[in-house]
C-alpha cells in the first residue's frame, strides 16, 4: 500500500462503525488528520446488519448513506480496511499504535463488476448474516458496502479458482501475491470505536440456541427481515420454512444476570418492541407476538413507541424470566416458567423463539498503555489516567445509535484539545 503519514498531531480512529465514522468525521471536519482504521473489508459496522432504526422505523442506509457521503469528500481522512490494531504504547500526545493489515487480493483497480465471483464455486459462511447462508470465496461484503470493492477468501489462496478469479478480472484487480503487512503509526490521540459483538446466546444453556433451530437471537431476526437478507425478507422458521403463527420474544438473553453479561444492554428492550412491528406488518392477524420481559426500559420518546405496540391485540406481554425452553414436537419450542404478575406457571408452545441477547463489548485486553481504564463490563471508562485513548459509542458504554453518535462526537473534540496541545494552538 502506499506510505501513510502520520504525526503527533494525527487523530487515530479505530472501528469504522457508525461510532468510528462520527468520531472520524467530525474531527477531520474540524480541519484535524485522521487516520480510521477498520478491522474487516467494509464500514458501517452493526448498523450496516439492521434492517431498521427505532423509533422511527427508517432504514440505516439512509445514516449511512449521508456519512459515507462525507467520508468521500473529506481529504482530511484517510481510511484503512484490513487493519487491525495490536498495540498502543506510549502516552498523550505520543503514541505508537502497532497495526496488523491483512490481504484483501483485490486492488483499486476493483469496480465491484463480480466476475470474478462468477468463476468460483467454493461456499463459506456469510458473517455479515451471522452465518445463516453462505457466500462465495470471492465477494462483496454485502450490497451497500464501502469501499466497493471485492475480496478474495485467504481460503482460495493457492487454488485453481484464485486464479480463474484473477483471469476473469478484465481490470487487473486480482492480486494473489498480496500479503500481510505491518504499520508503526506515531500519534497524538486515539479513538477506541470498535463496537460492539452479540452475546454468545449458546452460553445460556436452558435456553437451547445451540439445539434448536427455532430458536434464533434477535441480530439473526433483523437479517431475516432485510430483502438482501437469508429469507429475502420473509419471516420463517429456520427448520421448516415455514410461516410462524407464534413467536416468543425473550428479553434480557444473557443481560443483567451474573452468570453472563451483567449489565443492561439498554437497547434490546426496544430492539424487541421495533420487532413486534416487523411482525405485525408482514404477518398482520396470521401471527401473535408474545414478550417475555423482566421490566420494559423505555423512556421519553421511546415510551410512546412502546404504548403504541401495546395496543396491537396481536402482542401479549408477559411478566417473566423464562426458565427454559423444551422441544414441543414439529418443531415448535414450549417456553417453561412462572408469570410473575400473577404467579402462574406455564408451558407456553411457539413456532418460533427471538432471544433479545445484549451488547458485549470488544474492547481488547492487554493492548492498551498500562494504567488504561477498562471497567468490569470490559468498557473503556473516561477516566485522566487513560491520557489521550477515548472510547467512543459502544466502546464507551452500551448504547443505542443514537447516543453512540453523541458519544463519538464528545470523544472527538477531547482528542481535538489533545492534538490542538500538541500544536500549540489551543486557546
Amino acid at each position: 500500500m502506499s506510505e501513510v503519514i502520520a504525526t503527533n498531531e494525527t487523530i487515530l480512529v479505530v472501528g469504522g462503525g457508525i461510532s468510528g465514522l462520527t468520531a472520524a468525521l467530525e474531527a477531520a471536519e474540524c480541519g484535524k488528520q485522521v487516520l480510521l482504521l477498520e478491522k474487516s473489508a467494509t464500514v458501517g459496522g452493526r448498523v450496516g446488519q439492521l434492517y431498521k432504526y427505532f423509533p422511527k422505523l427508517c432504514y440505516p442506509s439512509c445514516g449511512l448513506e449521508i456519512q459515507l457521503r462525507r467520508l468521500k469528500a473529506n481529504r482530511n481522512v484517510r481510511l484503512i480496511t484490513m487493519a487491525e490494531v495490536t498495540s498502543v504504547s506510549g502516552d498523550r500526545g505520543n503514541y505508537t499504535v502497532e497495526v496488523k493489515l491483512s490481504p484483501r487480493y483485490v486492488n483499486e483497480n476493483c469496480t465491484a463488476c463480480g466476475d470474478c465471483a462468477k468463476v468460483v464455486e467454493s461456499e463459506f459462511d456469510d458473517a455479515h448474516n451471522y452465518g445463516m447462508m453462505k457466500r462465495k470465496g470471492a465477494y462483496l461484503p454485502y450490497n451497500l458496502a464501502y469501499p466497493q470493492r471485492y475480496v478474495l477468501d485467504p481460503a482460495l489462496i493457492g487454488s485453481d479458482e484464485a486464479t480463474r478469479a484473477k483471469d476473469a478480472c478484465k481490470y487487473g484487480a486480482i492480486d494473489l501475491d498480496m500479503a500481510e503487512e505491518s504499520l508503526s503509526l506515531n500519534v497524538g490521540a486515539v479513538i477506541w470505536a470498535t463496537g460492539w459483538r452479540p452475546y454468545d446466546a449458546a452460553k445460556i444453556q436452558p435456553y437451547g440456541y445451540d439445539r434448536y433451530p427455532n430458536v434464533i437471537t434477535n441480530v439473526e431476526f433483523e437479517r431475516m427481515l432485510d430483502p438482501f437478507g437469508p429469507t429475502g425478507g420473509k419471516i420463517q422458521r429456520p427448520s421448516d420454512g415455514a410461516t410462524p403463527k407464534s413467536i416468543a420474544f425473550i428479553q434480557c438473553a444473557g443481560s443483567r444476570d451474573k452468570n453472563h453479561l451483567l449489565h443492561c444492554s439498554r437497547i434490546c428492550c426496544m430492539a424487541t418492541l421495533k420487532q413486534t412491528t416487523y411482525v405485525a406488518e408482514q404477518l398482520a392477524d396470521e401471527c401473535k407476538s408474545t414478550v417475555y420481559y423482566i421490566d420494559i426500559r423505555a423512556i421519553d420518546r421511546i415510551d410512546d413507541f412502546q404504548q403504541k405496540v401495546k395496543q396491537d391485540p396481536n402482542v401479549t406481554f408477559t411478566k417473566s424470566k423464562v426458565a427454559n425452553i423444551l422441544s414441543g414436537g414439529n418443531g415448535n419450542m414450549i417456553l417453561h416458567g412462572v408469570d410473575t404478575e400473577g404467579y402462574n406457571r406455564y408451558a407456553n408452545e411457539h413456532d418460533l423463539v427471538v432471544l433479545a441477547v445484549g451488547m458485549e463489548s470488544t474492547v481488547p485486553a492487554g493492548i492498551f498503555p498500562e494504567g488504561t481504564v477498562i471497567n468490569e463490563h470490559g468498557f473503556i471508562d473516561a477516566d485522566e489516567s487513560n491520557g489521550a485513548i477515548f472510547g467512543a459509542g459502544c466502546s464507551s458504554d452500551a448504547l443505542d445509535v443514537n447516543r453512540a453518535a453523541q458519544n463519538a462526537t464528545a470523544a472527538a473534540l477531547r482528542a481535538i484539545q489533545v492534538v490542538n496541545q500538541v500544536a500549540g494552538t489551543e486557546v
